[in-house]
């Protein structure tokens, strides 16, 4: 296949302020579905399609890692062909795993077909703490042997077996990576404590139409999997945390947007744009939102689905610092989801951090700056502030926003932004 660079280089988006947006925008398939997603092409010798595919660097990585690992991808715009290209690779260069986390999860099934596997730990966006011991507690339970040594996970088994498994914790990429395990081992397992992200049932989805027996109840997930799995085609969902991003965009701008998403993949974050006093209405595959002048302050936690998801945490402190009166944000997943907080004050921002939660006293302006992501999420943030700031902000992007979004910018101008893209030096 026929991929860009791995690595985007630095680049500056200068965004100018006052633009008021309006327009519809369409939505990409999913990142956060589509990795595991190809990562369970792994568990079959057999052609998989997959469609609606986004084209970011995070999937041009996993990409990479597979071809490495010996799959063989055609990729044809969104769409995805994957099939087996010789003997599987059991070893993951750390070069690439580094890159992102969501590559760790090779480990399960590699081990499922070939008895042993050889991952590193797994890089990405500095969130904070986000041990993979999950992962490696469930594939111990299913009869993995595991060892660290110098940074890389070492996984062998003769013959993995089915088993209950608690999660401590009901975290998706654990989920996901049990699941794709369980689903090449012809015994029942069961995950408790699982997680239930619109992901997760996507990642079921595949696995079923592959030949797996997967049944989702309020508090685990039955597997049946199977001495063999057949290839699929499957359709990838529209990605609800870059959906959010494109109405929070409108919101921050006093603009009329709508986006064409799953509306039932929003609902923490549609209930709180309603209280900020935005009008929003939903229909079958879109969202219109309708935003006030200024909006109201609000009180947020995030919380695992169908809590308000972390993911689209920064992007509303953004829209909150204009707010009329206090707004607070408490962080409840990630110990260091609050990078954007520097960088909004510089324009004007006030927020005060205490621990896991975000004082925010709303102003009146911001003023438009010079401004660095620190991760995927909190450089989409900075955009959405430099949208209502006044003047131009310049955003410094090391390669995070393309992680996640195709063309953020060219989307946003879509819809009457003014953004000019240029490489950083």
């Amino acid at each position: 296949m026929n991929n860009p660079p791995l690595v985007e280089k630095p680049r500056c988006y200068t965004v100018q302020g006052g633009a008021r947006l309006s327009g519809r925008v369409q939505v990409e398939g999913s990142k956060n579905a589509v990795l595991p997603l190809l990562a369970a092409t792994l568990l079959t010798d057999e052609p998989v399609t997959l469609h609606n595919v986004p084209i970011v660097e995070d999937v041009r990585t996993m990409s990479a890692l597979l071809s490495h690992l010996g799959k063989g991808i055609n990729a044809c715009d969104s769409e995805y062909r994957l099939s087996e290209n010789g003997a599987l690779q059991p070893h993951a260069p750390d070069t690439l795993v580094r890159r992102m986390r969501a590559s760790f999860i090779v480990l399960g099934p590699l081990l499922a077909r070939l008895g042993e596997a050889r991952v590193p730990l797994p890089g990405g966006c500095v969130l904070g703490p986000r041990p993979v011991d999950f992962h490696l507690k469930g594939l111990q339970a299913l009869g993995a042997q595991v060892e660290l040594h110098e940074g890389v996970v070492h996984a062998r088994a003769s013959k993995l077996h089915g088993a209950p498994v608690y999660l401590d914790f009901p975290s998706v990429g654990a989920t996901q990576h049990l699941l794709m395990t369980a689903a090449l081992i012809p015994e029942k397992t069961t995950l408790y404590n699982p997680a239930h992200e619109p992901e997760v049932y996507e990642l079921i989805a595949l696995l079923n139409s592959m030949g797996a027996q997967v049944q989702a109840w309020p508090d685990r997930l039955e597997v049946a999997g199977q001495a063999r799995l057949r290839g699929s085609v499957h359709r990838v969902i529209a990605d609800r945390i870059n959906a959010g991003t494109y109405l929070i965009a409108g919101a921050i701008s006093g603009g009329q947007v709508t986006v064409e998403c799953v509306p039932a993949h929003l609902e923490a974050l549609l209930v709180k744009l309603k209280e900020a006093g935005c009008t929003v209405e939903e229909a079958p595959n879109e969202v219109r939102l309708s935003a006030p002048a200024r909006v109201r302050g609000v009180q947020l936690e995030t919380r695992t689905y169908p809590g308000f998801p972390n993911d689209v945490q920064p992007q509303m402190m953004a829209l909150l610092t204009l707010a009329q009166g206090d707004s607070l944000i408490r962080e409840t997943i990630f110990a260091d989801r609050f990078g954007q907080v520097p960088e909004l004050a510089r324009m004007g921002a006030q927020i005060r951090v205490a621990g896991d939660s975000a004082f925010i006293h709303g102003v009146e302006r911001l003023e438009g700056a010079e401004v660095h992501t620190t991760d995927i999420r909190a450089g989409a943030a900075l955009m959405l502030a430099g949208l209502a700031a006044h003047g131009q902000t310049r955003v410094i992007d090391r390669g995070h926003i393309g992680r996640g979004y195709v063309d953020l910018a060219g989307k946003l101008r879509q819809l009457g932004a003014s953004i000019e893209v240029k490489e950083a030096s």
